[in-house]
């Protein structure tokens, strides 16, 4: 397989810039996700690599060789689109096999690599079916095969599954890291949904306007996001994030003036936490709960039981509601007036600049994995 790096990778279109100075590294056999809101620019990056869209400045290497000028299809890439693209009128095994048809390989070794491919895929009983016989999952399947049998260097993915029903994209999702570690390919994702950034990638890499706001595993992303759009962007629910005021800063930590009036002291370095200035508290939802003697007062709003979980949405006055997500039998009913409490040394703050403030002690990120977390 291969390795990709970017240097000061740009894109314009005349004086309207997309894509504004990207470095990246991406290692060998790595399953890296591009993220990010719709128009962040991570669809315009991922063509620029396969070579679909021309790089304005930068350096762009494959296996340390500079390919900005290097066509598309001698890059030695295969990507998969949204859409299928599959020929109508051709069998599966005919749509797998054209590529390599049309590069002149012999039929019988073109027979081979199709076997081969759709056995990974579990497509064999459709070799000889046409797309229209198909299933969305199944022609999603046939358009990653027509990659497999090209033996790319890089497997760059599209949004492959936005056209899926919710029950088909956790069942592609799942294929789709199974291929990973089956193939032990280098692979490059873009999605708009941070749920199959959280499950599918080695690292996750998020986008906003163009720029990469933070690089990093899921679980370092979900627990210690570099800035508030991260922390408000990877997780679902969505961080909590609530504004308050720097009562004082310590040598254990900074004391926070939350909704209400209550306080708590959050351990994080205090280096640019004046005392009354603003700043943003970040808690997960998992990591808040409903407690008689909390220091947060609110009236519970919403509440979505899900089964195994219940999520409760409270009106604390200040900012936003603030979700806390509770067991699946829980007995919180709308309208009653409750008191939160936080798990301070789970907690985020961000200063005035949206940044966030370094914690006294990181956790090492095994540890909160075998936490469940």
């Amino acid at each position: 397989m291969a390795t990709v790096a970017l240097k000061s990778v740009k894109k314009s279109y005349g004086d309207i810039n997309i894509i504004q100075g990207v470095d990246l590294d991406i290692q060998d056999r790595e399953f890296v996700v591009f993220v990010g809101p719709s128009g962040c620019g991570k669809s315009t990056l991922l063509r620029m690599i396969a070579g679909l869209e021309e790089i304005t400045a930068g350096e762009l290497k494959i296996d340390g060789k500079v390919v900005n000028d290097v066509p598309p299809d001698a890059r030695g890439l295969a990507m998969v689109f949204q859409s299928y693209a599959l020929y109508p009128h051709m069998t599966v095994a005919n749509n797998m096999g054209f590529a390599l048809r049309l590069a002149g390989v012999p039929k019988a070794e073109r027979d081979a690599k199709v076997k081969d491919a759709a056995r990974i895929l579990q497509l064999e009983p459709l070799l000889q079916r046409k797309p229209g016989q198909l299933s969305g999952g199944q022609r999603q399947r046939v358009a990653i095969g027509r990659a497999i049998v090209r033996q790319p260097k890089v497997f760059l993915f599209d949004e492959p599954l936005s056209n899926l029903d919710a029950a088909l994209r956790v069942q592609m999702r799942i294929e789709i890291a199974r291929l990973h570690s089956s193939l032990a390919a280098t692979m490059i994702y873009v999605t708009h949904d941070q749920i199959e950034a959280m499950t599918m990638a080695d690292r996750i890499v998020v986008l906003r306007s163009g720029k990469i706001e933070q690089v990093g595993t899921p679980l370092e992303l979900y627990h210690y996001p570099a800035n508030v759009f991260v922390a408000g962007f990877i997780g679902s629910p969505k961080m909590n994030l609530v504004p308050v005021k720097v009562q004082s800063a310590g040598a254990d930590g900074i004391t926070i003036v939350l909704p209400g009036g209550g306080t708590a002291m959050i351990p994080v370095q205090s280096s640019n936490a004046a005392a009354g200035s603003a700043a943003t508290l970040g808690v997960r939802p998992e990591n808040v709960a409903i407690s008689a003697d909390g220091p947060i007062a609110g009236e519970i709003t919403v509440v979505e039981h899900l089964g195994g979980e219940t999520l409760v949405y409270v009106n604390v006055g200040e900012g936003p509601f603030i979700t806390v997500k509770a067991g699946g039998d829980s007995a919180a009913n709308v309208g009653a007036r409750v008191r939160l409490s936080l798990k301070t040394d789970e907690a985020n703050v961000f200063d005035t600049n949206g940044a966030a403030m370094v914690p006294k002690v990181r956790k090492p990120l095994a540890d909160l994995e075998k936490r469940g977390h």
